[in-house]
């Protein structure tokens, strides 16, 4: 059997936490959420979460969600909470305490999207 180097007895995660990285080239009319400093956002939560023992929540980078234009997409399992994050220490804090750590939805975080095709 593989050894787990966080000591799980099976696979999985409590909470898993996808934040888009996805590149477009600079002359694609479109967004990316690289472009908006999606992998350090990325690294900063990822060391915020271990610093505060959340073993059981995974951080990684997702490819594109689809929504890079609203800003850095992420989206957090089993829950299925999409946010649009800012990158602000503030923000991310508030996501792990309050999110991470206890369940409680971070509603001025949440993605809105426009459902409006503008005709």
């Amino acid at each position: 059997m593989v050894q787990d180097p966080k000591g799980r007895g099976e696979p999985g995660f409590d909470k898993h936490v996808f934040i888009c990285g996805h590149q477009r080239a600079p002359e694609n009319p479109r967004e990316s959420c690289n472009a908006k400093n999606s992998l350090e956002v990325i690294r900063t939560l990822k060391i915020m979460t271990k610093k505060a023992g959340l073993n059981e929540v995974r951080v990684q980078k997702s490819g594109c969600l689809d929504f890079c234009d609203n800003g850095i997409s992420c989206v957090i399992y089993p829950e299925a909470t999409w946010y649009t994050l800012d990158g602000s220490q503030e923000q991310l804090t508030r996501i792990l305490e309050e999110h991470l750590k206890n369940g409680i939805i971070v509603e001025n975080a949440l993605m809105n999207i426009s459902t409006d095709s503008g005709e």
